[in-house]
């Protein structure tokens, strides 16, 4: 038992993640005696490496609703490739209910260009260069969601020769190269 706290503890105290409050939201409840609140809050964490994930938390305290998203974003972290470590291998296109977001790569030097629940969810990640456009609903949690579902998309062209059995070369190759060598044969 003692050791399973060390580790939790250890956890806590190791900063590798960083963690963006992206929104909260106060809710009331009339009782007999007034008003009672309560608190929502909409939390996105990741390393900035290429890991991501968002949590969100309800409490009566907005402290307590914060550590409660942020443990859930820390338990639902997805890898994301990314290419040389700035921004995405290939344009995608992400969905949930009503939301959706198009996500596209971008040159060196152009920066995040998002919106807000999104830019954090980039800035977690650890893109650096992005163009994305959120079409549909503008609520944060079917942002951040169809965001995420974008990025699960992606792929690297590693597991794509991998799983076509071919090299990175070949698949990196544009049309134009390959046709000559089509012809020479």
């Amino acid at each position: 038992m003692a050791e399973r706290d060390n580790r939790r503890r250890d956890r806590d105290e190791n900063p590798e993640f960083a963690d963006r409050l992206v929104a909260i939201n106060r809710v009331s409840k009339t009782v007999k005696g007034g008003k009672r609140f309560g608190f929502a809050a909409l939390v996105v964490v990741g390393d900035q490496k290429g890991r991501v994930g968002f949590g969100k938390g309800k409490a009566k305290e907005v402290p307590e609703a914060i550590r409660k998203a942020t443990e859930q974003a820390r338990r639902n972290l997805i890898r994301v490739p990314l290419r040389e470590g700035r921004t995405l291998h290939h344009d995608i296109e992400g969905r949930h209910g009503a939301g959706r977001v198009v996500l596209r790569t971008a040159p060196a030097g152009t920066g995040i260009i998002a919106g807000g629940p999104m830019r954090a969810v980039f800035e977690m990640l650890g893109l650096h260069d992005v163009v994305s456009k959120s079409l549909g609903s503008q609520n944060p949690y079917n942002m951040i969601r169809a965001t995420l579902d974008a990025l699960k998309q992606e792929q690297s062209p590693r597991s794509v020769a991998q799983r076509r059995g071919k090299k990175v070369a070949d698949i990196l190759r544009k049309p134009e190269e390959a046709a000559p060598e089509a012809a020479e044969a």
